[in-house]
C-alpha cells in the first residue's frame, strides 16, 4: 500500500498530500451519498478499460442528474495520470470519485452544481501474467440474509456512494469467508458484495442478468467478452441459491480480484475447474496484450 506519509491525491484540479486532502462536510456526496464513483485496475501505468469504467461514470452521473458538469474524458485521464505519478506507481488501484458538491441543506439538489472530483490511487502490484495476484487462495462464499434492493427503490445502474447494502451484507459474514452471496427480493442470486458471480455447469458459463438489481461492472463485462469468442456456451438468466450450490465451477470477479475462483460456497465445495481456468489466463492474455 501507499505510504500515507508521502501519497498524494488529486482534489478538485489539484495534487495534494493525502494528510492534507479535505472534503467540505457539507459536501451532497458525504452527506447523503449524493456522487458517483469508479474503481479501476492500473497496469503498466494506464487504466485498463478506460473507456468502458467512464462510460460507466457517465451513465451513473446521468442517473444522478449532473452527467453535464462531469470533465472532459481527457481531463479525467490526467488527473488519475498525475496522481499515479505523484505516487510513482505503475501497478495499482483507483478511486475516481464525483459528487454534486456542496448545496444548502435541502434534500433536494439545487440546479447550479460545483462538483468535487477526487482521485485516490493504491498500490497494487501486478506485473502483467507473471506477477503475484492480490488473493493469496481461492475465495470462501456465503448467501448472506442482507438482499439487494429492488431497481425501483436504488437503480442498480448507477454505482454511487452509497454501498450501504454491500456493507450490510459484509457484516454478516463469518471470519472464514471472503465474499457474501446475495439475492434480489424474490430470492434469485445476484453478485457478491462487491464482486460479479459466474457459474460453471454440464460446460456452460452462467452469469445472472442484468435485469436483476446488480451493477453490471466492467470486470463482468471483460469476462463475457473474453468467454464469448470461446466454444462452450455463455448465458445470462435468474438462477437460484440451489443452482449455485449445485454448479461444477463457481468464480467471481471485480477490478481488484480479476477473476478468482470459488472453492467453497455454503459448506459445499467446488473444484477449481478447466472454464475458471481458462477465463483467468484469457483475462491475463488480454491485460497482457493491452498494457505490456
Amino acid at each position: 500500500m501507499t505510504d500515507p506519509d508521502t501519497e498524494y491525491c488529486h482534489v478538485d484540479g489539484t495534487l495534494v498530500p493525502a494528510a492534507e486532502a479535505t472534503v467540505n462536510i457539507r459536501d451532497r456526496g458525504f452527506v447523503y451519498g449524493d456522487a458517483v464513483v469508479e474503481t479501476l485496475r492500473v497496469y503498466g501505468g494506464e487504466p485498463f478499460e478506460w473507456a468502458a469504467h467512464i462510460d460507466s461514470l457517465e451513465r451513473s452521473a446521468t442517473r444522478l442528474d449532473f452527467e453535464e458538469v462531469l470533465p472532459p474524458r481527457d481531463d479525467l485521464h490526467d488527473r488519475v495520470t498525475e496522481t499515479l505519478a505523484a505516487n510513482d506507481l505503475s501497478e495499482a488501484f483507483v478511486r475516481l470519485s464525483i459528487s454534486r458538491g456542496v448545496q444548502g441543506r435541502d434534500l433536494t439538489p439545487e440546479p447550479r452544481v460545483d462538483p468535487t472530483i477526487t482521485v485516490v490511487v493504491d498500490d497494487l502490484p501486478r506485473g502483467g501474467t507473471d506477477g503475484e495476484r492480490v488473493w493469496d487462495e481461492p475465495a470462501t462464499l456465503r448467501a448472506v440474509e442482507t438482499r439487494r434492493p429492488s431497481a425501483e427503490a436504488l437503480p442498480p445502474d448507477g454505482k454511487t456512494h452509497n454501498a450501504l447494502t454491500g456493507v450490510l451484507a459484509r457484516l454478516e459474514l463469518p471470519e472464514d469467508a471472503d465474499e457474501a452471496l446475495l439475492r434480489s427480493v424474490e430470492g434469485y442470486v445476484t453478485d457478491g458484495a462487491d464482486s460479479a458471480l459466474f457459474l460453471v455447469h454440464n460446460g456452460t458459463l452462467y452469469t445472472p442478468t442484468t435485469a436483476l438489481p446488480l451493477v453490471p461492472g466492467v470486470t463482468r463485462g471483460v469476462v463475457l467478452d473474453i468467454a464469448s469468442a470461446e466454444p462452450f456456451p455463455v448465458e445470462t438468466g435468474r438462477y437460484n441459491l440451489v443452482d449455485v450450490r449445485e454448479a461444477d465451477e463457481l468464480f467471481l470477479s471485480n477490478p481488484a480480484w480479476e477473476v478468482r475462483p470459488v472453492t467453497e460456497v455454503d459448506g459445499y465445495e467446488k473444484p477449481v475447474g478447466p472454464i475458471t481456468q481458462l477465463c483467468q489466463r484469457l483475462f491475463d492474455r488480454r491485460v497482457e496484450q493491452t498494457h505490456y
